[in-house]
This record gives structure tokens, sequence and C-alpha cells, in this order.
């Protein structure tokens, strides 16, 4: 691979404010666990795994990353009862599979979304195994990155199938206990950043019927065109036009929606990179969260079905 895949590849792995692949390399920290007041195990006694398997940093002193996941946890971020909407999110961080951003892609975005009266519920889902020191893992993260990258056209061929189950298992739990966190059952959807809006379009391609979410969005994921479901819910896609890892391409899997007839909604921003997370400042992708909510209030979301 050229000097320019190796820069997209490292790309990835930066998560300080933006990922693009003129950022500067992360000043990384490692640190103990953080306490996660309020994750409940997400199979609960079922739950594989262990807590001291997870490799913890901290990134440019502001955000938080975890490797190494292999107990999956859900955390609940939940608004104040007197303006809540009774819809529901669960918030997909990304990081290649191989590591979640869960500080700017995960916490960050449950409190905002809990702030505008829709319950969110962090993902923690397994992830690929790494070396637990920094600097291998770095180097095995950026390898296998580069690996994955062979053909822009298609979408990088990095899989983790158990993210999958996670994020089904999460939404059903969301719903088993709709009663519980004040949620309506039938207004559960998701929206995931990188990996995580590719572990969010897996759930929708893998779900039976009733069990994907109700919407969801699609936050710098692959624009390679995808196979779509008769019953597909309702699509909100945003990337910026300078994503150094996923070329816009005309947006496929944008394009895909609409041949099959279902909703979908596009922003594609004119600056921002790979990995803007809730906004660059200076660019239009910090208006980004408020326009999925947005959305969602324009497809009917917001408010309980009778009143659609």
């Amino acid at each position: 691979m050229g000097n320019m895949t190796k820069a997209i590849a490292a790309a990835l792995l930066v998560v300080s404010g933006s990922l693009s692949a003129q950022s500067p390399a992360p000043k990384v920290e490692v640190i103990p666990a953080p306490a996660e007041a309020g994750a409940v195990p997400l199979y609960g006694d079922a739950t594989p795994g262990k807590a001291n398997s997870e490799n913890w940093s901290y990134w440019d002193n502001k955000h938080y990353v975890v490797r190494n996941v292999t107990r999956p946890t859900l955390t609940a971020f939940l608004p104040d009862p007197a303006k809540a909407t009774g819809a529901a999110v669960v918030v997909a961080p990304g990081g290649a599979f191989m590591l979640l951003a869960i500080g700017p892609e995960g916490w960050e975005v449950g409190k905002r979304l809990a702030d505008r009266g829709i319950a969110a519920f962090v993902l923690k889902y397994r992830v690929m195994p790494t070396p637990a020191g920094e600097a291998e893992a770095s180097a095995f993260m950026n390898k296998t990155v580069e690996n994955s990258m062979t053909d822009p056209t298609k979408a990088p061929n990095l899989k983790y199938p158990v993210s999958t189950d996670d994020a089904l298992a999460a939404l059903a739990l969301v719903r088993q206990n709709s009663g519980k966190y004040g949620v309506d059952p039938k207004r559960v959807g998701m929206i995931g950043f990188s990996a995580g809006a590719m572990t969010s379009l897996n759930a929708v391609l893998a779900a039976k019927p009733g069990t994907g979410p109700d919407f969801f969005g699609y936050i710098y994921g692959p624009q390679a065109a995808a196979e779509v479901p008769i019953d597909a819910p309702p699509m909100f896609a945003a990337i910026a036009f300078d994503d150094p890892l996923f070329p816009t391409m005309g947006f496929p899997i944008v394009e895909a929606w609409q041949k099959a007839k279902r909703p979908v909604e596009l922003h594609a921003y004119g600056k921002g990179g790979h990995g803007f997370n809730l906004g660059i400042e200076g660019t239009t992708t910090t208006l980004m969260l408020d326009q999925y909510i947005a959305w969602m209030d324009m497809m009917g979301f917001l408010k309980p079905k009778a009143e659609k």
C-alpha cells in the first residue's frame, strides 16, 4: 500500500475531534477502566466475557476509547420525564471493529439525545481482539484497516458478526424494558458512526420482522450499495464530501434505499473528513445531530403512534 492508504488507515484511529487524514496523531493516555454508571450486561447473567479484558485510554485529554471489549453492556441516558418524547435510540460508536470511540461517538451523543427528550442507550459492543500494548495495537489496527480497504467502491472487509448480535440484543432489551424506561417499543431506532454505522446497517439487514431498528442514522458509513429489505426502516445518512475513508461515489447506498422506495434522507457536508463526531467547529457538521432529530420529528418518531 502507498503512503496515502497508510494515512487513511491511520485516520480511522484518530477520534480527537476529527477523524481526518490531516489530523495529528492523538496524545494517548492509558487509564484504568472508568466507572460506567448504569451500564447493564447486555445478556444478563448469560453475558459473555470479562470487564477486565478491556484496555481503556484517554485521547487528547478529552475522549474515552476502549479496546478488547468481550463483555457487552448497554448504558441508558434518560431524559427528564417532563420533556420525554417516548422515542428511543441505541447509539453504536465506531472504531473499525477493533476499538470503540465510546466517549465522542457514544456517551456524548447519549447526553445530547437525552437533553432533547430522547432516551438514548449507548451500546458497548464486542470488538476484535487487539494486542494489549498501545504501540502494538496501533500497528495491528493500521495493518488490518489497510488490508480491508482494497476497493473504494466496496465496503471495507471489516467484519465482526457478534457486533450485529449485540445490536439486535440491545434493541430487544430496550423493547423488553420499555415500561421501565418510559419508551414506546414501536419507536426504537439506532444511530451509528463509521463501524457503528455498519453495525446499524447490519442489524437492519439481519433482523427478523419486528426485531430491527424502527429507523436509523447512518453516520459516515461506507457508501457502497446494499440489498435493501422490502420493509427496510427509514434511513438518515450523513457524510462529508472530503471523507478520506469512504468516498461518496454518488451515494450508492442512498440510491439503493430510493430504488427500493424506502424513506431516506441524505446530508452531505462540504467539509468534515471522517469521524466528525458531533461536529467540527467552523463546519456545518455541527448541525448533524439537530438534523437527525428534526428528521425523526418529521418522520413522526417523536410523537406517539396515535398522533402520527
